[in-house]
């Protein structure tokens, strides 16, 4: 059984701690899908990692293409076509709970300077937890990461 990691992101925007997460969860060996919400801003996140450095590049497709059951980082808008273990959620895109449970990790990383990705997470938070989801909750406001609240 998984569990869900929230990252509030308040220093450092998604941009720069997608690609770190990603390296991590590859590193750990898991597949991963990113969950998005607009199509536009999956491809913008799509276009993001192709221009990261080259030694740090990480394989990885847009959803909808011949490949998608390939691909070690999926970036989607709906359907998980590459079966991952681990699962980012962005711009406040869903997370069931049976996700959570089927998953190594689900990662839902949000804005910590908007008010309404805030209140999505905090949703978020109360929903899964309520299913009897494992949850930890990770701010980087003292300038690195710190897990302040955990429920099991």
């Amino acid at each position: 059984m998984g569990a869900a990691y929230f990252y509030h992101l308040t220093r450092a925007p998604l941009e720069q701690t997608l690609p770190v997460l990603l390296g991590k969860a590859r590193g750990a060996g898991w597949r991963v899908a990113v969950r998005g919400v607009e199509p536009a801003r999956m491809t913008y996140l799509d276009d993001r990692l192709w221009q990261g450095p080259e030694t740090d590049f990480m394989a990885h497709g847009l959803a909808g293409g011949a490949h998608d059951a390939e691909q070690p980082i999926l970036l989607t808008t709906s359907e998980l076509g590459n079966d991952p273990a681990c699962l980012m959620a962005v711009d406040g895109a869903a997370v069931s709970p049976d996700e959570v449970r089927k998953m190594e990790r689900v990662c839902i990383l949000f804005d910590g300077n908007d008010p309404e990705a805030v209140q999505v997470a905090r949703g978020q938070w109360k929903h899964l937890t309520s299913e009897g989801c494992s949850a930890q909750y990770w701010s980087e406001a003292a300038g690195h990461w710190e897990k302040k609240a955990e429920s099991n």
